[in-house]
């Protein structure tokens, strides 16, 4: 999922669902990307954007494993691997106020830090081959 895609009032509907009548337009009931993840593994791309309040909703998920759909009462217990990536520096998002640090501990386990395509021409040659290659095939 693309934190930094959605809109902040709906990356929360989005992650954690919400229930009929929660707000405007929410005409049914919908899960999040946590419960359709259930047993399996969520990457959130851009983890970074989330709002201060998502990012309290996101912690609460990792040390309890369980989530509320946005309007919702009902505690809803979730197992999901959460891969989570950035291109900001959050240790700098940290130190500004602008990420939780209890969060960020939560989420930096540890860290795989790759160099930008441009700086990698073998893997780039060999990424445009496969994507040719796959291209050409009917």
């Amino acid at each position: 999922m693309d934190c930094g895609a959605l809109p902040q009032d709906l990356a929360g509907s989005e992650l954690f669902g919400h229930v009929k009548g929660a707000f405007t337009g929410s005409i049914a009931d919908k899960k999040g990307s946590f419960e359709l993840a259930q047993g399996g593994t969520l990457f959130l791309d851009e983890v970074g954007n989330l709002s201060y309040e998502n990012q309290v909703r996101l912690l609460r998920v990792l040390q309890e494993h369980t989530i509320k759909r946005i309007g919702g009462e009902k505690e809803i217990a979730v197992d999901a691997r959460i891969i989570a990536a950035t291109h900001e520096n959050l240790e700098k998002a940290v130190e500004q106020g602008r990420f939780r640090e209890d969060l960020f501990h939560r989420i930096h386990e540890f860290t795989i830090t790759l160099l930008p395509l441009r700086k990698r021409p073998r893997t780039s040659r060999s990424s445009l081959n496969i994507s040719a290659a796959l291209l050409n095939t009917n």
